[in-house]
């Protein structure tokens, strides 16, 4: 599991470990490992990775499977936010967004997959957010490797359902986590001309945690049960505002949708 130094990813290893699980979790600091391990002596191990240092991430991934005799479970949970509208932003900062939030689910998935394939099966889930299915001002680049972490899930969901491995991607909405705090980057350079609603995503990301609506420790239960599911979902929303978030989402494209289709249905394409 990558990300565990905190938040949802740390609440869902600790839901894993009081279970019984034996947990691989990968963290960017050293200075960390001593208190994931802490968690559970034995069952809880740690390994440095950083998801954007794509030639270390099979090393990992293929240590991860020597400690626990073979990967059952995979939980991409690395990733950040970033703030600013696309004018704002450098492509610099564009691209290691996608890199942290896209990549590094791709890089850590496919090195996985063929652990998962010689046991028999097994499971992937992906974190993703609410922000993969619908975009967010001020939140386009980090909406956008939401996006492309969805549409990869639910590709990867038929790709390997032929090998037993089971795939999900996880839509959470507001948990009380850091993620507002050291999960968030900001623009470099920012622009008057966006100051309102970028202020108005820095006052939400900033808020208290307590405000939050969903706990992180039963996040992670739920993450757990989904893990053990014969048959998963393809995409689970975590928690009420990000099943209203999806639900919303869905239904405002379907209106789109529905109000152009005459000019659609109309328009005569060449042979």
């Amino acid at each position: 599991m990558t990300g565990v130094s905190g938040g949802l990813g740390r609440s869902i290893a600790r839901a894993a470990l009081d279970a019984g699980e034996t947990v691989v979790g990968t963290l960017r600091d050293p200075a960390q490992f001593a208190a994931f391990e802490a968690l559970c002596p034995g069952r809880a191990h740690a390994l440095v990775l950083d998801v954007c240092d794509a030639a270390a991430v099979r090393p990992a991934v293929d240590a991860a499977a020597a400690i626990t005799g073979g990967l059952d479970v995979v939980v991409n949970n690395a990733g950040y936010g970033l703030v600013g509208a696309l004018e704002e932003l450098s492509e610099a900062e564009a691209m290691a967004q996608m890199d942290t939030n896209f990549f590094g689910t791709f890089r850590v998935t496919q090195a996985a997959i063929p652990h998962l394939k010689a046991r028999g099966g097994g499971v992937v889930i992906n974190i993703g957010s609410v922000a993969g299915a619908r975009g967010f001002p001020s939140m386009g680049m980090y909406s956008a490797s939401k996006f492309a972490v969805t549409g990869l899930s639910q590709a990867l969901a038929r790709e390997l359902a032929p090998f037993g491995i089971r795939v999900t991607v996880v839509e959470p909405g507001g948990f009380r986590t850091n993620f507002g705090n050291s999960g968030m980057r900001w623009a470099a350079r920012p622009l008057a001309d966006y100051a309102a609603t970028t202020e108005r995503m820095r006052q939400s990301m900033e808020r208290p945690a307590v405000a939050a609506p969903n706990d992180p420790d039963r996040g992670g239960q739920a993450i757990l049960a989904l893990s053990r599911m014969a048959e998963p979902p393809v995409h689970m929303a975590l928690g009420a505002d990000g099943r209203k978030y999806v639900k919303d989402a869905v239904q405002v494209r379907l209106a789109d949708y529905d109000r152009h289709v005459e000019l659609v249905e109309s328009t005569a394409y060449p042979d």
